[in-house]
């Protein structure tokens, strides 16, 4: 048989859980011959998050440096072109957006060594950039083989900048519906558990959560579980609406730690806010506790209401006494909160599973070869 030979191209896929979709592919795909390219650590405003190596089964992780490491703009991998002349894969898939100088080197050293090419987005605004970024970007959008978006918005934008190539929605990363999984059981008398989990930053909207739970009433408990320039003040807004005994602000957890986090939970909330430059392009944790049976809330922003779907709740976003009102009926009826955690489960294992995912991509790397 002959192999499929692939070599990717992902800083995502430092982090251990995102590899279970590469040993996914390796499992389904006997014949598939990948190889991986990740730098040793990614560092940016929030910090550096070093590789993991957790799920590494089935296909090979070449540690490659970075350089510019932390610029998403600017970074690549000075070393690649080795490992492709290496490798001499047949498809070169750039885990990169297309403005991204990392996209461009790629491209440019897959395609010269004769490999297809294809690379990743989840940018969902129309967003314009200065040269040399421009440049790169309609080089990217016209000497390319095929296109994976994480959403339908983010579809229609690359449409809408002139991209005309093959194209697929596929979000870059599923979920292990066997690791996410409920609890065997929960507490009966436990305090509702409302968790955030993200990045303290403005355009979250944490402190629209915080000013809504000052009006939730009931037995429940929160965290907030993340980190960034936000903390401070959310700790002081915290404290300001009295709420000290009953919010608990935590660091990061490993990757690995967020399944048994999320067994703690009853509900999760993602109440983002758009801003010019960004609005919400997917919500992974969303599909996280969705499959540990959480109750998601979301706000009105992005791609939040298409992950959710029919299984969850969404709120106008900024909008905190509408919150309150959502939190307070998951809170006073435990058979909704209940109802919306089987739901979400169901529409993981109909959706977003790791296997999906993988499946569906290992669909476009036959497609692109064969």
């Amino acid at each position: 048989m002959d192999s499929l030979r692939v070599l990717m191209v992902s800083k995502a896929c430092i982090v251990g859980m995102y590899q279970k979709k590469l040993a996914a592919m390796a499992e389904m795909a006997p014949d598939l011959d990948l190889t991986v390219v990740v730098p040793p650590f990614w560092r940016d405003e929030w910090g550096k998050t070093s590789l993991e190596r957790v799920y590494t089964h089935g296909y090979r992780l070449e540690v490659v440096p970075l350089m510019f490491n932390g610029s998403f703009h600017l970074h690549f991998y000075p070393g690649l072109g080795k490992v492709i002349a290496r490798e001499k894969p047949d498809l070169v898939h750039i885990d990169e957006e297309p403005y991204n100088i990392a996209t461009y080197h790629a491209n440019v050293l897959g395609r010269r060594f004769g490999a297809k090419t294809l690379w990743f987005s989840w940018q969902n605004l129309a967003r314009q950039y200065p040269p040399p970024f421009s440049w790169i970007e309609q080089y990217n959008l016209r000497h390319i083989d095929h296109a994976l978006v994480g959403s339908r918005t983010a579809a229609k934008v690359w449409r809408a900048k002139g991209y005309e190539g093959g194209l697929d929605v596929i979000p870059q990363f599923g979920v292990d519906p066997s690791v996410f999984c409920p609890p065997e059981s929960r507490p009966a008398d436990a305090p509702v558990h409302i968790v955030y989990v993200g990045r303290l930053v403005s355009e979250k909207g944490c402190d629209v959560l915080l000013d809504a739970l000052a009006n939730v009433a009931g037995n429940w408990r929160a965290t907030l579980l993340g980190s960034g320039p936000e903390l401070n003040a959310l700790r002081d807004q915290a404290s300001s609406l009295g709420l000290d005994g009953q919010v608990l602000f935590r660091p990061w957890l490993p990757s690995t730690d967020m399944p048994q986090f999320y067994q703690t939970a009853d509900v999760l909330v993602l109440p983002s806010r758009p801003r010019p430059n960004w609005t919400e392009q997917f919500g992974r944790v969303l599909t996280e506790a969705m499959a540990s049976e959480v109750a998601v809330v979301g706000s009105n922003v992005g791609e939040i209401p298409h992950v959710i779907g029919n299984a969850g709740m969404v709120f106008p976003e900024g909008d905190a006494a509408a919150l309150a009102d959502v939190l307070n009926r998951v809170v006073s009826v435990p058979a909704v909160c209940r109802a919306l955690g089987v739901r979400g489960r169901a529409r993981v294992l109909s959706h977003f599973t790791q296997q999906h995912i993988a499946g569906a991509t290992l669909a476009v790397y036959r497609k692109l070869v064969t």
